[in-house]
């Protein structure tokens, strides 16, 4: 019966730490700033086919093609990078109703034959799911929907971040904080 005690113990003991988890990953998982604005440090290029301009940084990616744009971020150089993320969403600014509503569109990486750089595609967006619910009201926001998934990248500003995305199409960014200290299960 001891015995029985003290693993039920144990287990409560597990159980409310796990509880805890999400309110810390929560915590540090949130964007913090450090005193300066980093989401309006870093700068973005857009080009289509007709306005095309060449930049050293981004001289050896390829030309966006007729119906694409490419858009450029550029990193401002930090002393300790590796303490943070780039997370990026791709979408498009619509009119929707109370509903729900998504879009469809497939994120591919890519590898730039001959230097190895990475950059990423996506060559359609299309309407998406959404639930159908009776919306009373009929009143309709703006609302930025994205495709499914996020990007998180490693912080690097040696090399710029480069993505093809249909005319129409936006991206968003944001740079997150990520010098929390690490959180270990327990052993078992």
């Amino acid at each position: 019966m001891k015995q029985s005690l003290i693993q039920s113990l144990k287990y409560a003991v597990l159980a409310s730490s796990l509880a805890l988890s999400p309110l810390t990953l929560a915590q540090a998982a949130t964007p913090q700033h450090t005193g300066i604005n980093m989401d309006s440090s870093a700068t973005i290029s857009v080009y289509d086919s007709n306005n095309y301009q060449v930049n050293e940084s981004s001289k050896m990616f390829p030309e966006p093609i007729q119906g694409m744009v490419q858009h450029v971020i550029a990193l401002p150089k930090l002393a300790d990078e590796q303490h943070y993320k780039l997370e990026v969403s791709i979408g498009q600014k619509k009119w929707v109703d109370c509903n729900k509503h998504g879009l469809s569109g497939t994120l591919q990486h890519m590898t730039l034959s001959g230097w190895g750089y990475e950059y990423y595609q996506v060559n359609t967006i299309t309407e998406g799911p959404s639930t159908m619910m009776a919306c009373f009201d009929m009143a309709k926001t703006e609302a930025f929907l994205t495709i499914p998934g996020s990007l998180m990248l490693n912080y690097d500003s040696r090399l710029p971040k480069v993505f093809y995305l249909p005319q129409g199409a936006q991206l968003r960014y944001r740079i997150w904080n990520t010098n929390g200290e690490y959180h270990y299960s327990p052993e078992k």
